[in-house]
């Protein structure tokens, strides 16, 4: 390979379009705007769902629920999920983070009964699924609500 033969990677040589510079540069005169109306003015762009003064969708339909502002979400772990961890150990939610069982503790740590349990664990949780906490006391464990 020789100097006059290297290129650069393809895309990364970009040129910007310089509107309105005259006819040769394919944006001259109107500079890609067409003629006249309102997206050929400057300040003339539409927000999106404006439907030309006719009522807008969102607000021809009817509403419907509402959102409760004081909704706690827990953050989910299933009963494989535990199997990752020794016999014995106590499994707390800041042990679920160290280990990267889960990204974040929202309102609380809830325990689902999705899988199965084999081994004798102590868990330490904010909520408990009624399934979740017979499999873990069915394999010799214990269950403890923060």
């Amino acid at each position: 390979m020789k100097l006059h033969e290297l290129k650069g990677a393809e895309g990364s040589r970009k040129k910007r379009n310089r509107v309105g510079r005259g006819m040769a540069t394919g944006n001259g005169k109107t500079s890609g705007r067409g003629h006249k109306g309102q997206k050929a003015r400057s300040g003339g762009n539409i927000s999106p769902g404006f439907e030309g003064g006719q009522m807008p969708i969102y607000q021809r339909l009817p509403k419907r629920g509402f959102t409760n502002i004081n909704r706690k979400e827990y953050t989910i772990v299933n009963l494989d999920t535990l199997n990752r961890f020794d016999e014995g150990t106590e499994v707390t939610p800041e042990l679920l983070l160290e280990t990267g069982a889960i990204s974040k503790v929202k309102a609380g740590v809830k325990i689902l009964g999705d899988g199965s349990l084999d081994k004798k664990l102590t868990v330490k949780a904010d909520k408990f699924s009624a399934s979740a906490k017979e499999a873990i006391e069915a394999a010799g464990g214990q269950t403890e609500v923060i």
